[in-house]
């Protein structure tokens, strides 16, 4: 696979329906990386698949940095179902979800990728509440696991306060557990600024999303993802702070918008992101 320099720009993709198509894309629109989410490969992990996936990234001289599932379902992306359905923080998907991240670090070992991430869920701000323990646990569970791979473990941020995931990162006590920082969630769930919370997590960070987006206005919705540029991220303060804590990893931008609408937004933050990168690394 072929190598980046830091703060590399990437996207995040969903290879599944064309993953030769996809990935010839990435590399058309001049990027050296891809940040893979995978959740419709799941039970489908094959040796096979693997070498597919090998001979691609080959092929179209990209590196993958980072892999990610979240399933499986159910998963409701809103405040009112999503602590009961996101992440390995309910019971009820606990072992499952544990059970998608061991399969998807396989996987990825398979490839080569050294990074696996997912959203660990709404983790509880009070360490008394007996789910904290619990998913502490089953964040270790999956490091473990990881590191048996020799992969670092992410936990995405969002749905937890960055105080709250540092807490986690320091009681679960691995060293290969580190954040995939995702510029807008933090907004998008109404708990963090990114600036701020690169105070707070930015030693941690081995990962970004470069996403934008507005604080929630409906108390039962998360807030809206917007065009970089467009919300009220400010991207050069965060690639600044992150800059001088030594990132070496890529950013990797992520639009959830599709379709030929995605390509133009994504052409467009791509040149927003390099011209503030140039600038904050020169």
């Amino acid at each position: 696979m072929a190598t980046f320099k830091p703060m590399a720009l990437g996207l995040v993709i969903k290879p599944f329906a064309n993953p030769e198509q996809t990935l010839r894309m990435v590399h058309d629109m001049g990027f050296p990386t891809c940040f893979l989410s995978l959740d419709q490969y799941l039970g489908n992990f094959t040796p096979a698949l693997a070498g597919q996936y090998r001979d691609l990234l080959a092929r179209y001289q990209l590196t993958a940095t980072t892999v990610e599932v979240v399933g499986p379902p159910p998963l409701e992306w809103n405040f009112m179902q999503g602590p009961s359905t996101i992440g390995v923080v309910p019971p009820k998907t606990r072992a499952a979800r544990i059970d998608a991240l061991r399969q998807v670090s396989d996987f990825a070992k398979l490839v080569g990728i050294p990074q696996v991430q997912t959203h660990c869920g709404f983790i509880p701000e009070n360490p008394g509440d007996p789910l904290y323990p619990q998913a502490v646990e089953a964040i270790r569970t999956v490091a473990k696991h990881c590191q048996g791979n020799g992969q670092d473990f992410l936990m995405e941020t969002g749905q937890e306060t960055p105080t709250t995931m540092s807490r986690a990162i320091h009681d679960v006590a691995m060293p290969n557990l580190g954040v995939g920082l995702d510029t807008a969630n933090l907004l998008l769930y109404g708990k963090a600024n990114p600036v701020e919370a690169v105070d707070i997590l930015g030693p941690h960070v081995r990962s970004v999303h470069a996403k934008d987006g507005l604080w929630p206005t409906d108390p039962y919705k998360f807030g809206e993802e917007v065009l970089i540029g467009k919300g009220l991220v400010d991207f050069r303060q965060v690639f600044a702070k992150l800059h001088r804590l030594g990132y070496t990893g890529a950013i990797s931008i992520e639009r959830e918008t599709s379709g030929a609408q995605q390509i133009e937004d994504v052409k467009q933050e791509k040149l927003f992101l390099e011209r503030i990168i140039r600038e904050v690394t020169a």
